[in-house]
């Protein structure tokens, strides 16, 4: 904080070519640098760019952990109306979170216009017993997006985080099947399975949220050709169509798609994409037909089929 006000005083004295008189100036840049904190996280400065506010989000991605949140969230940082939030908030599934308030939820906002969108995503959401009623407390009318894959695909994907995770960690891991399968029987209290049962946690937000008021984003279809995906998105957002083909590019080293905007190249943190294991053929078959019933409920719920085995 002081550097950044001692430094921006310097600038507009060298500037301005006379002193400072009284500190109005620099009472001045105090009033322009707010700073924030998270706790949990980190302390960060910003400048507040002149006719900004941190606005509490208009739209939050609720979930579903891997299912492709982070990808969603940094394409749509593209558009020039959206502002989105640097790290997952958790305030309405953290009790020690949500009990600060939302002045301190605000607070963790990005800066933004007023006719920019503010959003926040955090995955934990979806499968959270307190959020979707939390969530509609704070704004009836919130627009929610929800991006899903393949619940076997997405069960995979999330043993994969937390099997790298433990191994950058030094700590023990185990296979997939031994996991999964338990005295023979797939193990359905295993947390990854739990949160692919998309119709029982998409049944508590329909409780709180009419079903026009959450969008589906297709992950599996957002890796392999983001655009309609994100147009669809924009529609739904009542946003005018900024995202084009030309902000993105197919990566063929990493296998994704990657960002190309405002004259840079970016591409999803080294995290994301990597390997999954080979899988036993016989557990995947397990799995698929565990999913089957639950996805063909959860087709009725949202009137939508996927291409899901």
């Amino acid at each position: 904080m002081a550097f950044l006000l001692v430094s921006a005083y310097l600038l507009l004295t060298h500037a301005q070519g006379a002193p400072v008189e009284n500190g109005a100036l620099l009472e001045t840049l105090k009033s322009q640098v707010e700073l924030f904190s998270n706790k949990s996280e980190h302390y960060s400065a910003q400048v507040r760019p002149p006719g900004t506010n941190r606005q509490i989000p208009q739209t939050i991605i609720i979930g579903v952990r891997k299912g492709g949140t982070r990808a969603l969230l940094e394409m749509l940082d593209i558009h020039p109306n959206i502002v989105v939030a640097a790290t997952e908030v958790h305030f309405f599934d953290w009790d020690e979170n949500y009990v600060k308030g939302i002045d301190w939820y605000r607070s963790l906002m990005p800066f933004s216009y007023g006719n920019q969108i503010t959003i926040e995503k955090t995955p934990g959401y979806f499968t959270s017993p307190q959020a979707p009623k939390r969530i509609h407390d704070m704004n009836s009318s919130i627009k929610l997006l929800l991006i899903l894959r393949d619940p076997t695909e997405r069960v995979i994907s999330d043993y994969t985080q937390v099997y790298y995770n433990r191994v950058e960690n030094h700590k023990p891991v185990q296979l997939f099947e031994d996991i999964v399968i338990k005295n023979g029987a797939l193990n359905t209290k295993y947390k990854a399975i739990q949160r692919s049962l998309y119709d029982v946690h998409m049944e508590k937000w329909l409780k709180h949220f009419s079903l026009d008021q959450i969008h589906i984003v297709d992950g599996n279809t957002l890796i392999k050709d983001p655009l309609p995906e994100l147009q669809k998105v924009e529609r739904f957002l009542n946003l005018p169509s900024r995202i084009m083909s030309s902000n993105f590019y197919f990566n063929q080293t990493k296998g994704f798609y990657c960002i190309r905007s405002d004259g840079r190249e970016r591409c999803l943190h080294e995290s994301k994409g990597r390997p999954h294991p080979l899988v036993n053929n016989t557990v995947l078959e397990q799995l698929y037909s565990y999913f089957r019933e639950h996805n063909a409920k959860f087709y009725r719920m949202v009137n939508h089929s996927f291409d899901w085995h």
